[in-house]
C-alpha cells in the first residue's frame, strides 16, 4: 500500500457541518430490550442509519462500549474474585466482540470498515495508530475504535474523547436512548427538563450523567463540543452530523 499523500476530501466535504466525527454508542445499543447480548437486528438498524451519514460525505469513526456484555465497574469490591484491573480489561475484549459485530452489520450495507484495536488482536483487528487511522478515514473508510485507549479505569467515555483528539474530529456525538441531556433521569421523573444547551461547567456543576468527568475535562480543555441525542428516533444519526438542532449541544459556551 502506497504511503503517498492522500487527499483530506476537502473537495468533497466543504458543504458538510461536520466533515469528521467520532460517534459514541453504548454496548447496550447493540442489545435488543433487555440490554444484553448482541440483535442483529439493532445492529442491522443502526448500521443502516450510520450508512445514510455515511453517504452525505463525512467521515466517521466509532467507539462502542461493552456494557451488554460485560462492565469493569460490575467486579469493584472486596467480595469479587476478579482483580477490577482484569475486569476493565475483560471489559476491552467485550467492546472488541462488540466492533466486530458492528463491522460485519455495515459491511452487509456495501460500506468499507477498518476494526482498529488499543490492544493487540492482530488475527483480528489493526493495532491502533492514528496516521493510519486517518488514511482510513480519508479513504471514506468507517474506523470503529476498540479496546478503549488500552489502559483500564478510564471509561469508553474518556475513549471517544482522547480518540476524537487524535484524529481531530470536529465533534464527539453521544448516541443515547433519550432524547438528549435531562435535569434529571426523563425514565424516571416526568417532569425532567431537557436542556438545548449545555457549557462544560454547567455539566460538571450540575453533575449531570452525560458522559464521565474525565471526558467532559478533555473536551473543555480542547473545546471539542459534544451533541447528546437519541439515536433511536429515526434519522437523527444524520440530522447530528448534518448540525441540526437535535438533542443537547455541549460546548465552551451555549449554543444560540
Amino acid at each position: 500500500m502506497s504511503d503517498a499523500p492522500q487527499s483530506d476530501g476537502s473537495d468533497v466535504q466543504s458543504h458538510l457541518h461536520y466533515k469528521r466525527v467520532v460517534l459514541k454508542l453504548s454496548g447496550e445499543s447493540l442489545a435488543d430490550s433487555g440490554g444484553r447480548g448482541i440483535s442483529g437486528e439493532e445492529s442491522g438498524e443502526i448500521a443502516r442509519q450510520i450508512k445514510l451519514a455515511h453517504d452525505t460525505g463525512c467521515q466517521i469513526a466509532i467507539v462502542i462500549g461493552g456494557g451488554n456484555i460485560l462492565r469493569g465497574a460490575q467486579f469493584s469490591g472486596s467480595n469479587s474474585m476478579v482483580h477490577e484491573a482484569t475486569a476493565h480489561y475483560m471489559g476491552m475484549l467485550a467492546t472488541i466482540i462488540n466492533s466486530l459485530a458492528m463491522q460485519d452489520a455495515l459491511e452487509a450495507h456495501g460500506l468499507q470498515t477498518r476494526v482498529m484495536s488499543a490492544i493487540p488482536t492482530d488475527k483480528i483487528a489493526e493495532t491502533f495508530i492514528r496516521r493510519r487511522a486517518l488514511r482510513h478515514l480519508n479513504r471514506g473508510r468507517i474506523v470503529i475504535l476498540a479496546a478503549g485507549i488500552g489502559n483500564p479505569f478510564v471509561t469508553t467515555d474518556t475513549a471517544a474523547a482522547q480518540r476524537a483528539l487524535e484524529i481531530e474530529a470536529d465533534v464527539v456525538l453521544k448516541a443515547t436512548r433519550v432524547d438528549g441531556v435531562y435535569s434529571d433521569d426523563p425514565e424516571k421523573n416526568p417532569h425532567a427538563v431537557l436542556y438545548e444547551s449545555l457549557t462544560y461547567s454547567d455539566v460538571m456543576e450540575k453533575n449531570l450523567r452525560v458522559m464521565d468527568a474525565t471526558a467532559i475535562a478533555l473536551c473543555s480543555e480542547h473545546k471539542k463540543p459534544i451533541v447528546v441525542f437519541n439515536f433511536k428516533k429515526n434519522g437523527n444519526i444524520v440530522r447530528a452530523i448534518s448540525g441540526e438542532n437535535v438533542g443537547t449541544w455541549i460546548g465552551a459556551e451555549k449554543k444560540n
